[in-house]
């Protein structure tokens, strides 16, 4: 059972979509905490209206095994249910068979406000999305941000940040390795939960017949964040390396992977021509912890670590992230919310006397935002117009203040 960590920021989600018509469909990676945000929305809702009105099923536990079939679960609801209004709480509901036709059955028969979790994007694509268009609201749930971080670790305010951050860096934020002081505990806990991704996510449900390549492409995956990748470039990179693949293999690991919430994939964005470039895209990883241990190092470029804080921080707070291109320039992220659009640039630090960092960002020339994220606290300013905030500053920002 996840461990349970207080998560305000997606509590307060579940909260504004109480008793209203979407069903809430709350994904995330292996770990995350989506299991404990469920189990605290029972214990709220048990101490608001009777517990038999709130129905709890984690279909990962044994007893749940025989409802696993549909129909079996359909029978056992009906003599669970009462004709009051009711809550249905389905942890990992990917493990039942045709899931999607009895929770929209579910919807038209009682008078109900349905929540699930599932750690498969696959989840909000085919027949759910078919049969409950517009009547779902996904709420993606993420390992802990720096700030959760923080406030998990007993930060008060007063302190230097810089410990608790290259921890952050080298150890990421999933709950359960966050929770543990021990460095060997935590290695064991951080294989048992790579291996649970990996093998039960996309080995086994990909029905992968090679898994020391599929570890190959993850390896490289990680040691290549923020790098322009395609499923040929990875593919020629593998067998110039001595183990011959091809593109249309990489291509089926690369999608698994993203349905895992292992990586994320970032397509590039034409800025001058407004439209969205199909060919060679970036990926970032669920969490740097992750990360370290796949690669056995943490002594790893801190410029790309930080670039993939600053996505990660994006997708929390709500925005859709591109890769921008501007003619033969690039910049780090294009990202668009609603009427907001903002264009960022990340580095480790801004160069003494060089414009490098900003030159791509002044090339924009309309009235959104242009901003450089930076590790220097020295940087920290406005140069030719262009924001420089410290990575610090950035993470602990509000999501409306981002």
């Amino acid at each position: 059972m996840d461990v349970l960590i207080k998560r305000p920021d997606y509590f307060d989600k579940l909260l504004a979509y109480k008793d209203k018509e979407p069903i809430k469909v709350i994904t995330g990676v292996r770990r995350s905490g989506k299991s404990s945000l469920l189990l605290m929305w029972k214990e709220f809702l048990e101490e608001n209206q009777p517990a038999s009105d709130v129905i709890y099923l984690s279909f990962e536990h044994p007893s749940s095994f025989k409802l696993h079939e549909g129909a079996h679960l359909m029978d056992y609801l009906q003599s669970k249910t009462t004709k009051e209004h009711v809550y249905f709480l389905f942890d990992e509901i990917q493990f039942v068979s045709d899931w999607q036709k009895y929770i929209n059955g579910l919807r038209l028969a009682y008078n109900c406000d349905i929540y699930l979790t599932g750690s498969n994007s696959e989840l909000l694509a085919g027949e759910l999305a078919t049969l409950l268009t517009g009547r779902y609201v996904e709420i993606a749930v993420f390992p802990l941000s720096f700030k959760e971080y923080l406030s998990f670790r007993g930060y008060e305010g007063g302190e230097n940040k810089d410990l608790y951050f290259r921890d952050y860096l080298d150890n990421g934020g999933f709950p359960l390795t966050v929770m543990t002081a021990d460095a060997f505990v935590r290695d064991g806990i951080m294989r048992a939960l790579f291996d649970s991704v990996l093998f039960r996510d996309v080995v086994f449900r990909g029905a992968i017949q090679n898994p020391d390549q599929l570890m190959r492409v993850v390896s490289y995956l990680m040691d290549n964040i923020g790098n322009p990748l395609s499923a040929s470039s990875i593919a020629n990179y593998l067998t110039s390396a001595g183990f011959k693949t091809y593109a249309d293999t990489i291509s089926r690991y690369l999608h698994l992977l993203e349905q895992a919430y292992t990586f994320y994939r970032v397509e590039r964005y034409d800025i001058r021509g407004k439209e969205r470039l199909k060919t060679l895209g970036k990926y970032y990883a669920v969490d740097l912890g992750l990360r370290n241990y796949v690669l056995g190092r943490t002594d790893i470029n801190r410029g790309s670590q930080i670039e993939n804080l600053v996505f990660l921080r994006l997708l929390q707070a709500g925005y859709k992230v591109f890769v921008g291109k501007y003619d033969d320039k690039e910049v780090d992220f294009v990202c668009f919310k609603g009427k907001t659009v903002k264009y960022i640039q990340v580095c480790e630090r801004l160069p003494v006397d060089n414009d490098r960092e900003i030159d791509n960002l002044l090339l924009i020339r309309d009235n959104y935002d242009r901003l450089v994220v930076t590790m220097n606290t020295l940087d920290v300013g406005s140069r030719r117009g262009i924001d420089i905030i410290h990575i610090y500053d950035f993470l602990l920002a509000d999501d409306g203040s981002i």
